[in-house]
């Protein structure tokens, strides 16, 4: 007979009161609504021994050993699930389905959301003035950071690189405890979700909610409120779906949460909130660009906005060091006096003018501007699709996405570093006849933001899954091409722009083929 408990009556209580989290159900649209639950075809237990990013091993962090499974403690977690079970609504069960398709899916997209969601230039000021994001008052309008391309690069560096070191970490442990699922040692818990051989404690999806929760929060502190609610929502379908404990629960946030301070705590001092500048910053580009008797770029928009994060370029990155910033820097763009740039505007004047409507639509479907994902999240979006069909595990998903998005981040570095190093007009600048099919970008033309992130992006995903190479290459072309179509950059910036962007590409490349992932 069960052991009867006050501590078992209070999990039944909780769960009661637990479920009041689904009155907030997810709303899914889209390819991912009715994903299957995550079923790897290959569970990757040696992931505990992956090199890890800025963990120094695997065991930085202990985790205690768990209860035995015949302990009146662990009984009362299967008895909470059982509880659960017994009284599932409609509400939790959609709820256990939308997190069963995978920790690191879901979160991701739930970031993607909300860089759409603050993607959105500052509103002027009564003088003509613009505020700018601080750091010391994030919560001030604009909100720090706010989540334009580079930031947004490195919110995704961020959170994915910590996922993946906290899984590495948890995998460590799965293989060090073995304890079994739920499920497997009590025959009255069904398993709502795909079952598997994974050991359970920690678990990985509370391992992905207190690292994922932790980061988000630096990242939108407007959003803590939702942040948390969705980690107690994953949590809680952990636990319903019968493929974790509440042990098991508790012990993955607690090494999620401390795999968490210790990117916060190089967020902090990475150099991202100083890349504003100010306006002595600013000016001196100006000046500098005139003394070599070049044409500087400046603000098209009205009143005029100060040039966005010109010191982007000296913020830490994960994959590129920054004297390799610099060994990267391909040269300077024609000069603006030159025929060469006469004949690079004439060029954008004539492309924009007999715009095809096969490049209107790769313009409108690359635009990633303002309340999107960004360019980099729409590579993320690209990725998901064939991750999906890859049936990868959560540990290698957090490993995928990190690659990629380190890239990503060190690519926006490698970019705003060029751009502000030659401070070069927009076609738009040089010819004011060009209409451009979309808004201007508030920053210097040479080299091509979309051209760095889709050419780094297409050259790691190209890695992971070589079948499809091919297939990101040609949408790393368009997505450069679209930028010439829409008339905001020249040739010259996308075809340099994509042959850094592989180069940085390449760098996680190097580091995909040492971290043990695939040998």
């Amino acid at each position: 007979m069960r052991l009867k408990t006050i501590f078992a009556a209070s999990r039944l209580l909780s769960v009661i009161l637990l479920t009041a989290l689904l009155s907030c159900n997810k709303s899914i649209s889209g390819t991912t609504a009715n994903l299957a639950p995550l079923n790897p075809s290959n569970e990757d237990l040696t992931a505990g021994t992956w090199k890890t990013i800025l963990l120094t091993r695997p065991d930085t962090f202990a985790v205690a050993a768990p209860a035995a499974i015949t302990s009146p403690a662990y009984t009362a977690d299967l008895e909470e699930i059982v509880a659960y079970q017994k009284n599932m609504t409609s509400a939790l069960k959609s709820q256990i389905n939308y997190w069963s398709a995978g920790g690191v899916l879901r979160w991701n997209e739930i970031m993607r959301d909300l860089v759409a969601k603050y993607n959105l230039p500052p509103y002027q000021n009564a003088n003509g003035t613009y505020p700018i994001p601080s750091s010391t008052n994030p919560f001030a309008y604009p909100l720090f950071p706010f989540a334009n391309p580079p930031y947004a690069a490195r919110a995704y560096a961020y959170v994915s690189a910590a996922q993946y070191d906290a899984l590495v970490a948890c995998w460590h442990y799965k293989t060090l405890y073995s304890r079994s699922a739920p499920y497997v040692n009590d025959s009255l818990i069904k398993p709502l979700a795909a079952k598997t051989t994974l050991p359970s404690y920690p678990s990985e999806g509370a391992v992905l909610a207190g690292v994922t929760a932790e980061l988000m929060q630096l990242f939108f502190p407007d959003e803590i409120a939702t942040i948390q609610q969705d980690l107690a929502q994953e949590e809680l379908s952990l636990i319903a779906s019968g493929a974790a404990a509440r042990s098991d629960v508790t012990a993955g946030e607690a090494l999620g949460r401390q795999v968490a301070d210790v990117f916060i705590a190089r967020g902090k001092a990475d150099n991202a909130s100083k890349a504003v500048g100010n306006a002595t910053i600013w000016a001196a580009y100006v000046t500098t660009a005139q003394a070599q008797n070049e044409i500087p770029w400046y603000s098209l928009e009205t009143p005029a906005r100060p040039p966005m994060l010109p010191l982007f370029g000296a913020v830490k990155g994960f994959l590129v060091d920054s004297a390799e910033v610099v060994s990267l820097d391909p040269g300077p763009p024609p000069s603006t006096s030159s025929d060469s740039m006469k004949a690079q505007t004439e060029a954008a004047y004539n492309t924009v003018k007999n715009a095809t409507r096969d490049q209107l639509s790769q313009v409108q479907f690359w635009a990633d501007g303002a309340g999107t994902w960004t360019p980099p999240g729409h590579w993320n979006y690209i990725a998901e699709q064939d991750f999906i069909n890859q049936n990868y595990s959560e540990v290698r998903w957090a490993r995928n996405y990190a690659l990629l998005n380190m890239a990503e981040m060190d690519a926006a570095i490698v970019c705003w570093h060029i751009k502000y190093e030659y401070f070069n007009p927009r076609p738009t600048q040089m010819d004011p006849a060009i209409r451009t099919l979309t808004g201007v970008p508030n920053f210097p033309s040479y080299v091509s933001g979309h051209s760095m992130f889709s050419s780094a992006a297409a050259t790691i995903l190209g890695h992971i899954i070589p079948a499809r190479a091919a297939a990101y290459a040609t949408l790393a072309q368009q997505a450069a091409d679209s930028r010439i179509y829409s008339g905001i950059h020249y040739t010259i910036d996308c075809t340099v722009g994509s042959a850094v962007g592989q180069k940085v590409g390449n760098y996680a490349v190097t580091r995909a083929e040492s971290d043990g992932a695939d040998q």
